[in-house]
């Protein structure tokens, strides 16, 4: 049995094929899984869990018939999903894990999750994730009237992207480095947690990274996004393998 691992679909209106290729995977590979991980940013943006989405409503079905034909899901939500709450958990029959989260996996532990609190050199956005966790922020935000949720959440998203735009016009080396993660921030995470395998996405590069702490070598798997193609990691007892999934 094989047990997957996907993240960053951005799930959104304007790429139909990427929603549809997910709702093919669901249907197909999924199905043969022994469970499905999928570690944040499955949608774009999610401004709470009455967001109007017929897509959203289509991948809550698919995924509870994968839940129901015996293929448990699990979620840690992401930086643009970070609002998916119980009530769409229930809907897609999915258990939202903790970010981050120490799960067995064949025999030995290993950590999961979203990714962004490993840019530690991104201190704006570590700011802004600190601000928009917290759960009064949460409870206030979720009270506010669909509209102004949709208002708040399009003006957020054009920020981020002119942020980013001037970043890249600038030193993209800094760039770079800003916007993947701190490898000091790597090593205390492996220390912190005692483990020597890590999977996460969020970074958008993906690739299996041996790295060395202090005395261990350790493993970190990064997922790559669904933009252009689907991403998915297969784990099973003999070890890992990241596949491409063509639309």
């Amino acid at each position: 049995m094989t047990t997957l691992f996907i993240s960053d679909l951005h799930l959104d209106p304007s790429r139909p094929a990427i929603t549809a290729l997910f709702l093919e995977f669901l249907r197909g590979q999924a199905r043969q899984a022994e469970a499905l991980y999928i570690l944040g940013d499955l949608f774009e943006a999610w401004i709470g869990d009455d967001t109007p989405s017929t897509a959203a409503d289509a991948v809550a079905t698919a995924l509870r018939e994968l839940a129901d034909a015996g293929v448990p899901v699990f979620f840690i939500r992401g930086n643009r999903d970070f609002l998916v709450g119980e009530d769409y958990a229930r809907r897609a029959g999915m258990r939202i894990l903790p970010d981050p989260c120490v799960v067995p996996l064949y025999g030995r532990p290993v950590l999961l999750q979203h990714g962004d609190l490993l840019c530690t050199d991104d201190t704006a956005y570590q700011a802004f994730r600190a601000q928009t966790r917290d759960p009064a922020f949460i409870a206030q935000f979720l009270a506010q009237p669909l509209e102004a949720r949709i208002a708040f959440a399009q003006k957020a998203r054009a920020a981020s992207q002119a942020r980013q735009s001037e970043m890249k016009q600038g030193d993209r080396a800094q760039f770079e480095t800003v916007t993947d993660v701190a490898p000091d921030e790597v090593a205390a995470t492996f220390r912190r947690y005692g483990v020597d395998t890590m999977i996460h996405g969020h970074t958008h590069r993906p690739a299996v990274h041996s790295v060395q702490v202090d005395d261990a070598t350790c493993t970190r798997i990064v997922l790559g996004d669904w933009y252009e193609q689907g991403s998915v990691l297969q784990v099973d007892a003999s070890g890992y393998r990241l596949q491409a999934l063509t639309p």
